[in-house]
């Protein structure tokens, strides 16, 4: 690493497939604040706190991020090393994705006044896709091969052992 370049920061992460009962999952629209311009799509979730379990933490991102409790997290589907630069950081983030479903027949109702106002600010909006939606859009989705694992896990069930982004 050259002198001028920023330290990476590692770190473990829990996302969630988080699927409705139309088998849409759920997106958020957000940037980099650094780089407003540069947008994508991507799971909820986020780092594990010291001493917190992938589970926990699945849980705690989701009701933050979301204002859902209750749910029924299910098993790891796929882990992923991603590495990206964010607000001028640098990140390699080993992430495990955990399968959920809401309940009720449509979408649930969204609250993410539970999540830190740094992290609402830079969320522009949260979407339903379909896995044809995914397959189909230019826009930048996280992770890149999100289509393809929810055309398994709607076709097969969870993977055993969980697949490799």
């Amino acid at each position: 690493m050259a002198a001028d370049e920023p330290a990476v920061r590692r770190r473990e992460a829990a996302r969630v497939l988080l699927l409705d009962a139309a088998d849409r999952v759920l997106l958020f629209h957000g940037f980099d604040p650094a780089e407003p311009a540069r947008t994508w799509w991507f799971t909820p979730g986020g780092g594990l706190e010291p001493g917190e379990d992938g589970r926990t933490a699945a849980l705690r991102e989701l009701a933050e991020e979301t204002g859902l409790t209750g749910v029924e997290l299910g098993p790891v589907v796929a882990v992923d090393l991603a590495e990206f630069c964010y607000d001028g950081e640098r990140y390699r983030q080993h992430q495990s994705f955990y399968l959920a479903r809401t309940t009720g027949a449509g979408p649930a109702e969204l609250d993410s006044s539970g999540s830190p106002a740094d992290e609402r600010a830079q969320l522009s909006e949260a979407r339903w896709w379909t896995t044809d939606q995914l397959r189909r859009t230019a826009e930048q989705v996280y992770p890149e091969r999100l289509a393809e694992l929810l055309d398994l896990v709607l076709s097969q069930g969870p993977p055993v052992p969980p697949v490799r982004l």
